[in-house]
C-alpha cells in the first residue's frame, strides 16, 4: 500500500499527489500538522530526518522531498512520465532542477510570506518568481511540454507553484503560454486539484485559478 505523508496546503505534497492520481494509483493520505509539530516528532522523524513534507512510503521504501518522489513513481510506475534516453531525461531534469529554485525560492516562498505570514523578502522572491517564469514562457511558447514533446514530470514539478503564483501578488497577465499549459495540465486524464488551484471546468466556470 502507497502512503503519501503531507498536508493539503503543500504545493509540494500535491505534486505528488498529483502524480499519484495521473497514474491511477491508490494510495492512502496521512495529513501531517505542521502548526502542531507533528513533522517534528519523532515517528516522522523516522521517516524524514529533515522533518518535511511530502513522504511517501510503498511497501518497504520511503522516499522523502517531491522531487524524488515524482522520480521513483515514473520510475516504478509510470516509465512514460521519466523517458530514459539520455538527452530527454537530462531534458527533465533541467525542469526539476527550475521547480527546485526559481519556482520555490521565488514562487512558492512570495506565496508562503503573503497566504501564511513566513518572512521572507516578498519582493526578491517575486523577482525571482518572474525569472523562473520567463524561462517557463519561453520554452511554452514554442513547446506544448517541458520536456520529451509530451507530459512528464517535468509538468508536475513545475506547474502548481506555477499556477499558485497568484498567491504571492504574481499574476500570470504577461505568460500566455505558462496560462495556457497550465490548461493543458489541467486537462490531463487523472488531474485531482488542489486549494488555489482548480479542475480546468471549474476554472473557467469561477474564473478562478
Amino acid at each position: 500500500m502507497i502512503t503519501l505523508y503531507g498536508t493539503p496546503i503543500s504545493g509540494n505534497a500535491y505534486k505528488a499527489r498529483l502524480l499519484l492520481s495521473l497514474l491511477g494509483l491508490e494510495f492512502e493520505e496521512t495529513v501531517i500538522n505542521l502548526r502542531t509539530g507533528e513533522n517534528r516528532t519523532g515517528s516522522f522523524l523516522a521517516l524524514n530526518p529533515r522533518g518535511q513534507v511530502p513522504v511517501l512510503t510503498d511497501g518497504e521504501v520511503t522516499v522523502w522531498d517531491s522531487q524524488a518522489i515524482l522520480v521513483y513513481l515514473a520510475r516504478r510506475y509510470g516509465e512514460a512520465w521519466l523517458p530514459v534516453e539520455p538527452a530527454a531525461m537530462a531534458e527533465v531534469m533541467q525542469w526539476l532542477a527550475l521547480a527546485e529554485n526559481e519556482l520555490l525560492f521565488g514562487l512558492a516562498r512570495a506565496r508562503a510570506a503573503k497566504v501564511f505570514g513566513r518572512d521572507f523578502d516578498l519582493a526578491s522572491c517575486q523577482a525571482y518568481g518572474h525569472a523562473g517564469l520567463k524561462v517557463l514562457e519561453q520554452r511554452l511558447a514554442e513547446h506544448p511540454w517541458l520536456a520529451a514533446g509530451k507530459p512528464t514530470i517535468a509538468d508536475v514539478a513545475c506547474m502548481p507553484y506555477a499556477a499558485l503564483s497568484y498567491m504571492g501578488d504574481i499574476p500570470l497577465d504577461d505568460y500566455p503560454a505558462v496560462r495556457a499549459w497550465i490548461d493543458r495540465v489541467r486537462a490531463l486524464p487523472g488531474f485531482i486539484a488542489m486549494e488555489g488551484i482548480r479542475g480546468r471546468a471549474a476554472a473557467r466556470a469561477t474564473g478562478v485559478a
